[in-house]
């Protein structure tokens, strides 16, 4: 059987059809890259809006072309948002993902079905040669896609304005549905040598078929830990072990394709290759220093990597200060962090926790990080400041950060910001809020009008533990007290579910049972009963008292202690949830007192994500918003747990 003349036979079209592939990716990248630039179009008008003061809401649309545009964002909000969550202990990870992604993939899969299929489904004597080398290229051709949007500097991501980390999903479902049409593939050949009863020769007329085994069989190894309980186990062995089979697939299907189908190969190759490197040259730039740095005025300054400090606090938080780092971050990135001490090969991603350069830094610039103990490096590092916290030691370690990454939005086009958080999920949502009341302070002290949309911010964070979140309080310490100088109004709801102690540094005069005369208390109260014994404490501030800066490993607890017993626990923007927060009723409450459009952010588990998402399209639905009733839209924005 004369492989390449079969080869020759069916090249032409499945050539066409690898192309046609790659002219839909391109089809969907502009589409992103012009959705994006309409996006902008119309940041910018309502920045400008907002800066000449000519309008009461400067989020509404002004134009027919912009009116239209907010109609079939709204609509398209509304399909993609809803999410069903699988409530089954145990069985979460089995949540589908939300009805955007499904509608992507769903498309995805009827162009392959298409291809897989198209003019190949002939019953003559070449029917299984066809679709074997159908399915071949088929797969072959989303090598490279594959590649591409697994990398942290994805190409992909920085033309769409879209986080490496949010085109991952798809990067799975992709590698997925590589493993069924390799299957196809693989089984066609197969059965059609069997046919010819050849099967026993296969691997000595088809020499490249122990390649073709081998690529396939490493598909499958990634398929089955990839899935979420096994890649949880250990997360550190699993990335280890799926760099290395990224790896030995390339060279497993270089070894298996012909020479005119390498060019996927070589591709995919590049597009790995590019990513490694613009991340090795980062971590150079940004971990060494060629001038030796001046440690009386950068203290904790290294030539190189950085001065880590690390703090425990409680249980299962660790509190990372990466001292003296020279690039900017925006509200929303994240890093990641390599510590060697601990991790000699472990590279791990975390939110940085902090806005850009506040004010009253110990340092140059500071970043901070927040991180929960888990397993692996998360526990060392907890163990390790918790060790020498204990023999009135202070832990400074060595530390090489890459980063940031991440194209988050911008917050402050919004009219009214709704962040919602779920314990360390506050190292998402807190960030956002000091660089919204940054933005408008740094506006104030020049005496003219800032170009920022943001009136009203509503902030709510809900933890098991107070341990959890008393960090976070004494960062909120002073933005309560910063709201009311720049003129925003900043509301803040903080519960704590399970955990019968104090929050950390509240006096017991600030902790209530009661919900306060607010329009929520009711909605509040039908939450569900598993959490009747919350205890609850609002955070308002005493105005003139000082949080600790962001260079600060933790917040000093007298300090926050004495600010936070000054506290008056009737204060109108404060809530005090005695029971689980209904996230619905807290995401009405701030829509329908806003004139404009408002942007709700959402930073928890799948739980907290899932009913946030549901609630905001249902909201949507229901209010009509851009359909003629004068509601305004409601932009979502989700980063869920996850690794």
């Amino acid at each position: 059987m004369d492989m390449s003349m079969g080869a020759n036979m069916f090249q032409t079209p499945n050539m066409a059809l690898a192309r046609i592939y790659w002219y839909l990716v391109a089809a969907v990248v502009a589409l992103f890259v012009a959705v994006r630039a309409v996006n902008y179009y119309d940041s910018s008008i309502r920045l400008r809006t907002s800066a000449s003061a000519s309008y009461a809401y400067p989020t509404k649309p002004r134009t027919p072309f912009l009116q239209s545009w907010a109609t079939a964002t709204a609509v398209a909000r509304e399909i993609t948002y809803p999410q069903f969550f699988v409530s089954v202990p145990y069985l979460s990870w089995l949540t589908p993902p939300p009805a955007g992604r499904l509608i992507i993939l769903l498309v995805y899969w009827a162009v392959i079905l298409g291809f897989m299929c198209a003019g190949a489904i002939v019953h003559d004597v070449n029917f299984y040669e066809r679709i074997g080398f159908r399915n071949a290229w088929v797969t072959v051709t989303q090598l490279p896609l594959l590649y591409l949007l697994a990398g942290k500097t994805s190409v992909i991501a920085s033309l769409t304005g879209t986080s490496h980390e949010r085109l991952n999903w798809m990067h799975r479902w992709i590698a997925r549905t590589m493993f069924v049409t390799a299957s196809v593939h693989g089984w066609h050949f197969y059965t059609e040598y069997r046919k010819a009863g050849l099967a026993s020769y296969f691997f000595e007329v088809m020499p490249m078929g122990k390649y073709g085994i081998a690529a396939w069989g490493l598909l499958l190894w990634s398929f089955v830990v990839g899935v979420a309980p096994i890649r949880h186990l250990c997360y550190e062995v699993f990335v280890i072990q799926h760099i290395a089979t990224a790896c030995l697939l390339l060279w497993a299907v270089h070894k298996h394709v012909p020479s005119y189908a390498e060019y996927n190969v070589w591709f995919a190759v590049a597009a790995l290759g590019f990513d490694r490197v613009v991340r090795f040259l980062m971590l150079v730039f940004q971990n060494i220093k060629l001038a030796t740095p001046d440690r009386a005025r950068c203290k904790g300054g290294r030539r190189i990597g950085h001065d880590a400090q690390v703090r425990a606090v409680g249980d299962d938080i660790a509190i990372v200060t990466i001292k003296d780092v020279h690039f900017t971050w925006r509200a929303g990135q994240h890093l990641y962090l390599w510590i060697p001490a601990l991790g000699p090969l472990e590279h791990h991603p975390y939110t940085i926790a902090c806005a850009h350069v506040l004010p009253e830094t110990c340092v140059c610039n500071s970043v901070q990080l927040v991180v929960r103990k888990h397993g692996g490096f998360s526990k060392r590092l907890h163990d390790r400041a918790a060790k020498d916290q204990a023999a009135a030691k202070k832990t400074t370690l060595t530390a090489f950060v890459t980063g940031p990454f991440g194209e988050p939005a911008r917050w402050d086009i919004y009219e009214t910001l709704v962040l919602i958080s779920a314990s360390t999920g506050a190292s998402f949502t807190l960030p956002i809020l000091e660089s919204v009341l940054q933005a408008a302070a740094d506006d104030t002290r020049g005496g003219k009008k800032k170009a920022i949309c943001t009136k009203r911010i509503d902030f709510l964070l809900s933890a098991k533990k107070g341990d959890e979140i008393g960090y976070y309080v004494g960062r909120l310490h002073e933005l309560l007290d910063k709201a009311k100088t720049v003129g925003i109004e900043l509301s803040v709801s903080i519960a704590v579910t399970r955990d019968k102690s104090p929050l950390v540094g509240m006096a017991p005069s600030a902790q209530s049972h009661n919900v306060p005369q607010s329009g929520l208390s009711d909605s509040y109260s039908s939450s569900s009963s598993v959490d009747k014994t919350a205890k609850v404490a609002t955070t308002t501030i005493t105005p003139g008292e000082q949080s600790s800066a962001c260079c600060m490993a933790t917040p000093d607890a007298e300090k926050t202690a004495a600010g936070l017993r000054k506290v008056a626990s009737n204060d109108s923007h404060v809530q005090q949830l005695a029971t689980r927060p209904d996230i619905a009723a807290f995401v009405r409450n701030a829509v329908e007192t806003t004139g404009g459009e408002t942007s709700v952010v959402v930073c928890g588990g799948k739980s907290l994500v899932a009913r946030t998402r549901n609630c905001v399209a249902q909201l949507s639905d229901e209010r009509a918003v851009h359909k003629g009733t004068g509601a305004q839209g409601i932009h979502l924005h989700v980063e869920e747990y996850g690794f």
